[in-house]
């Protein structure tokens, strides 16, 4: 088990697990942050790195609001 460097959250890391037969599940998300040296260093869990990707995202501009 890891925990998130942000909200102290326990997770399990696919990058630390030795025995994982699958990549990581942060693979599976949009690049949002530079890979640590030390993958557990600055690890977040699941829900603030999702967060942290929503906050990165524009919002999509409503194509009604336009006309």
């Amino acid at each position: 088990m890891s925990q998130c460097s942000r909200c102290g959250a326990t997770f399990e890391c696919g990058q630390l697990d030795p025995d994982a037969s699958t990549p990581c599940w942060c693979v599976a998300l949009p690049p949002a942050l530079p890979v640590p040296g030390s993958a557990a260093a600055a690890c977040w869990c699941p829900a603030c790195l999702q967060a942290h990707i929503d906050a990165l995202t524009p919002p999509e501009k409503d194509a009604t609001a336009a006309k």
